[in-house]
């Protein structure tokens, strides 16, 4: 089918969340609730920061920005899919499936890039901390996120445009429960070779660059930790990354096996594909909040105060 067509009244179907119908009511409970848990937990951790000075530090502030993509991130998928499973119906439309491509692309690859940004936060506060403040000042850190929009953008605009460069037959079946590049590029019609050279360099460095600034991060901030005499204050350092670590790992876990591992193109391919992809979309925004709150002494006592009401805006003071 020609471009031009495509943009008035093609529709994909989405290959959804499972075809097994008597597990349709079941998957809309299940992700209704693990939704409304994602936004309220992240909402609860961008509120704690607002109103505890306490927590007007960069660190919190990355934090913040992080919770803030989260619950963007997952919007982008899980309410379409709510309503496709609500109304039984698996269609999405041209347009709505390259804009939610769009945003689920900046967002996703933004998370990535925050992790980045905040393991060299880490890093600057354990290997440099008399000159902390001064290396991470407000207009420091609100330059290194809007480098991270404005990076993810671009990488999500070149990878919708190529997508829209393509061709597709009508009535086709992504499978996937939303429209992600590598879905898309199985069912076009015509060539994709540009496609998945630009996936593999372009996407590549958008996961192995944050990956090796974070390992170089961390390989510095072992290093400093271990020379710390006393074993008190070798805990209290690795206290402060423990969080990010295991953030870290479930994000680029489940990245990797949801992008860099193989699959076929088999009905059973596309269930752990699927399954793949409700990790890395909706299971690793849920339980990020749960991660940096049940860690942090400080993040754990101002939601506490939150949740029995005991809050003041403090911002500025």
């Amino acid at each position: 089918m020609r471009r031009g067509n495509q943009t008035s009244t093609f529709e994909f179907l989405l290959w959804g969340l499972s075809e097994q119908p008597q597990q349709q009511h079941i998957l809309f409970l299940l992700f209704l609730c693990m939704y409304l848990v994602t936004v309220a937990g992240n909402l609860l951790i961008v509120l704690a920061i607002v109103t505890d000075v306490r927590l007007h530090t960069p660190m919190y502030f990355f934090l913040a920005s992080l919770s803030c993509d989260d619950i963007l991130f997952t919007s982008t998928t899980v309410p379409k899919a709510l309503v496709n499973i609500h109304t039984q119906s698996r269609t999405i439309s041209y347009a709505g499936c390259l804009a939610q491509l769009y945003f689920f692309l900046t967002f996703g690859d933004m998370d990535i890039f925050l992790l980045a940004t905040m393991a060299y936060d880490r890093f600057v506060a354990i290997c440099h901390p008399l000159h902390y403040m001064t290396i991470m000042s407000f207009r420091r850190c609100s330059f290194l996120v809007a480098a991270c929009w404005m990076l993810t953008n671009l990488v999500a605009v070149i990878h919708t445009f190529l997508i829209f460069c393509l061709s597709f037959c009508s009535k086709k079946v992504i499978p996937d429960f939303f429209c992600d590049l590598g879905p898309l590029m199985k069912i076009a019609c015509s060539e994709t070779r540009i496609n998945e050279l630009v996936l593999l360099f372009l996407g590549g460095a958008v996961i192995l660059i944050p990956f090796l600034l974070i390992l170089v991060s961390y390989i510095r901030i072992v290093s400093a930790i271990l020379r710390v005499p006393s074993a008190q204050g070798r805990g209290k350092a690795f206290s402060t990354c423990g969080s990010h670590l295991a953030v870290v790992v479930l994000c680029f876990g489940t990245v990797i096996k949801a992008y860099l591992c193989p699959s076929s193109s088999s009905s059973n391919a596309v269930v752990e594909d699927t399954a793949a992809a409700v990790m890395y979309t909706v299971v690793t925004p849920l339980l990020n909040p749960f991660i940096y709150s049940l860690r942090n002494k400080d993040m754990k006592g101002t939601l506490v105060r939150i949740l029995r009401g005991k809050v003041s805006f403090s911002w500025g003071q």
